[in-house]
């Protein structure tokens, strides 16, 4: 089977979330089951300086205000074929924000190019390869489906959408129909408008042969209205052609014992050596208690509110906070004033960092309102770092929660805390998180989490 894979970011190349890694591991993941997968990416700046002996294999004179190339290559094992489109992606800043962290206000145009791009090969625009199947990833892979809809490849290349946050909706003004390629008899309510604006992560849910999600629980949340964010009525119509999968990590980057950035892995005592080297790095104090660790974005959807009110009650029993992301102004200054002799703060993204964190905390603290699926907290499994997680998506779905019972048959493997609050992550506790789990860590702790 032929796939093109069409996202706008994928690891190692570009990177701001899980969706990278996922788009990175699916091809190796399902080459063995017989599918040749090649991902259809953004020519950003730090993607065309990766690239050696790429050739053009399509031209498009006009993709979206502009010349554009698909250039073939591969990076890092990965088949790619990259959209060198300079209008579009040639610019400082991130993915998808710019240099003052506001939204590219030609966001829906750079996106729909991607998508675009996608149609025309499925359409034959590559001389000597076309894909069985297209899948998008999210709004900025939504039109895909709709534009293939809408062309010559109807009915013969098949199409998969696929939801990684609902929250992120791709939405338009509706006077960008045209701008966009949509026709106007499409801009309707069964169709991409959504509460008077274009959606093209609705368009992708619409027009998509087969729509999957992220894990099996969040496929459940998103036909409500809590969860759906206004398009669970789309996915209730569409539920014979609706599955969760839940996702994995790519095993062969997240191995402890193979991991470059862990200095010593060797358990029992690995977890303590790493732990100490932790403490050293986020100028930590020495302490008995338990190291726990954040690897996220800082936002809202992910409970870090909700975190910065219970880490009161986390130091006053002992523990301590090592914490690694950026995301919300006002957060990243609330957890930078939060720092102290207990609570170690790194605004930024770092890989390497984040593979230490998972080597030497002893708890990976993921408190989300809502998670599609997560991979923190598999990583965290992976280097004997327990999760504490709240009940909802992915988190339900990969934790197993410390009860007497699970505990007992010892297949617990973290704590779950409900409702999200304050006071239900305050008290998501066990008598010791490092007792729990004292076959990995080899250590006693006398505090309470």
């Amino acid at each position: 089977m032929q796939v093109l894979s069409v996202t706008s970011e994928c690891a190692p190349l570009i990177k701001t979330g899980g969706l990278a890694d996922v788009a990175g591991a699916l091809p190796g993941a399902l080459a063995p089951l017989g599918v040749r997968m090649r991902t259809l990416l953004p020519g950003y700046p730090v993607v065309m300086r990766a690239l050696k002996d790429a050739v053009s294999v399509a031209h498009f004179g006009d993709c979206f205000g502009g010349p554009a190339d698909v250039l073939a290559v591969e990076v890092a094992g990965l088949d790619l074929l990259i959209l060198d489109a300079p209008h579009l992606f040639d610019r400082p800043g991130g993915p998808y924000l710019n240099q003052s962290g506001g939204d590219w206000a030609d966001n829906p145009e750079r996106f729909a190019a991607l998508s675009w791009a996608a149609s025309e090969i499925a359409n034959g625009a590559i001389a000597d390869w076309q894909p069985d199947l297209v899948h998008g990833h999210d709004w900025q892979g939504g039109l895909a489906p709709y534009y293939i809809a809408r062309s010559p490849a109807a009915g013969q290349v098949r199409t998969v959408m696929t939801i990684h946050n609902i929250a992120f909706q791709g939405l338009a003004p509706a006077w960008k129909q045209a701008a966009l390629r949509i026709s106007p008899t499409d801009f309707h309510s069964d169709a991409l408008e959504y509460w008077g604006q274009i959606s093209t992560l609705k368009a992708g849910l619409v027009f998509a042969d087969r729509l999957t999600t992220v894990s099996p629980t969040y496929a459940e949340e998103l036909m409500t209205p809590q969860f759906g964010m206004g398009l669970e009525g789309v996915l209730r119509d569409r539920r014979a052609d609706f599955v969760g999968i839940l996702n994995g990590i790519d095993e062969d980057v997240w191995s402890p014992a193979a991991d470059p950035e862990v200095r010593t892995y060797k358990l029992p005592k690995g977890k303590a050596a790493n732990k100490a080297l932790l403490r050293e790095e986020f100028d930590l104090a020495a302490a008995d208690g338990p190291l726990c660790v954040v690897v996220s974005r800082l936002t809202e959807q992910k409970g870090l509110d909700l975190l910065l009110q219970a880490l009161p009650t986390l130091l006053e029993r002992g523990g301590q906070l090592a914490l690694l992301g950026t995301g919300d102004p006002w957060l990243e200054a609330a957890f930078k004033q939060a720092a102290g002799p207990n609570v170690g703060i790194r605004i930024g993204y770092d890989e390497a960092l984040s593979h230490r964190m998972m080597a030497g905390g002893d708890a990976i603290l993921v408190p989300s309102r809502f998670e599609p699926c997560g991979l923190t907290q598999m990583y965290g499994l992976r280097y004997g770092t327990l999760p504490l997680v709240a009940l909802t998506g992915g988190l339900a779905d990969t934790v197993i929660p410390a009860t007497p019972a699970s505990i007992s048959a010892g297949v617990a493997t973290g704590i779950q805390f409900y409702p999200v609050s304050v006071e239900a992550l305050s008290n998501a506790r066990t008598s010791c998180v490092i007792c729990m789990n004292r076959r990995i860590t080899g250590q006693r702790c006398s505090a309470m989490l």
